[in-house]
């Protein structure tokens, strides 16, 4: 059977190697600045989360607190597109959805960086390992989101998760055709039937509610008032449960409860069809599998090492809900 991480391991951290607002180019700097209309008084850097560019808390001379994001194409072409696609997102999100507020964006188009800034919100992540109260409050927001959501906002183009990557890329079927030598015992026992059941992934998650799809704790933040969240460059529409299942993961391995468990504390998590979870975690499983036996993409060293650890909860929860040992 394949093991989930357990409670005496130590997961890898949800943080990349962040980009310093001192190395951002003079231009893009300049940019921002002149954007802001005030000098700036204070940087603080944010540490967690992934991207290879800036993350920052401005504080200004005239008093004004600012979020800002910039990513440019070195080292990684992919940070820009998904900064632009998150300024998308996030403007065309209701304004009762809990996610700060973008208040401008900088693109220098193709080939250049952009710089997306948000309301700074006065909160923090979750407590790691996770707390009972905290993750309740979590859910409760994530169900309440989801109701917001759906149907999608008119103006959230998006589209759906049967056309995303993780879903219908095939990622056991790579791992089938190329056999990697770093391979788990548990996937390679069971290739053929993995490969089976992630062909139904797609068609699975069909649904209308516009998802996050990139849930972890490094992208909530609590407040006394409420949850929020941000990092939305992967939002597509499908089945409202699909969230949860794909937040479950990075529960477990945080200490957590089981991906099940989970799942049954949620209402659209208690209705969803078995065989089309099953069919999910089957494709996610699958991804953070055949990811993680990749060489890091340019700029992300410590990417590989997470979605190892969620590919162990990934696999151990597609073992209890198939019974494959």
């Amino acid at each position: 059977m394949s093991k989930s991480l357990g409670p005496g391991s130590t997961p890898p951290p949800a943080a990349g190697v962040r980009l310093r607002w001192e190395d951002v180019p003079a231009r893009v700097r300049s940019a921002v600045a002149v954007r802001l209309g005030s000098e700036i008084a204070t940087v603080a850097s944010q540490p967690s989360g992934f991207s290879p560019g800036a993350a920052v808390r401005l504080r200004l001379a005239d008093g004004r607190r600012l979020f800002v994001k910039a990513a440019g194409p070195e080292p990684n072409r992919e940070a820009p597109r998904l900064h632009r696609r998150e300024a998308m997102v996030v403007a065309a999100l209701p304004p009762d959805a809990p996610v700060p507020r973008l208040l401008w964006s900088h693109d220098e188009g193709d080939d250049g960086w952009v710089v997306l800034a948000f309301e700074d919100v006065e909160g923090r992540h979750p407590t790691q390992p996770w707390r009972d109260d905290e993750l309740s409050s979590v859910l409760e927001a994530l169900e309440a989101l989801s109701v917001v959501l759906t149907p999608p906002p008119s103006r959230a183009d998006v589209g759906r998760v049967a056309d995303w990557g993780v879903l219908s890329a095939g990622w056991w079927r790579q791992v089938r055709n190329e056999r990697p030598p770093m391979l788990d015992a548990w996937s390679a026992r069971h290739l053929d039937a993995l490969v089976a059941l992630e062909a139904g992934a797609t068609v699975a998650a069909t649904g209308e509610t516009l998802l996050h799809l990139d849930l972890r704790a490094d992208n909530l933040l609590l407040t006394p008032e409420r949850v929020l969240v941000v990092d939305w460059p992967h939002a597509r529409v499908g089945a409202p449960w699909l969230d949860l299942a794909f937040f479950a993961p990075s529960v477990a391995m945080r200490g957590g409860p089981d991906p099940e468990t989970l799942l049954a504390r949620s209402a659209a998590g208690r209705v969803a069809d078995p065989e089309a979870v099953t069919a999910a975690v089957a494709a996610l499983a699958g991804f953070f599998t055949c990811q993680a036996l990749r060489p890091p993409p340019p700029g992300l060293p410590t990417l590989r090492a997470f979605q190892a650890a969620q590919g162990i909860e990934a696999r151990a929860w597609l073992s209890f809900r198939t019974g494959r040992c």
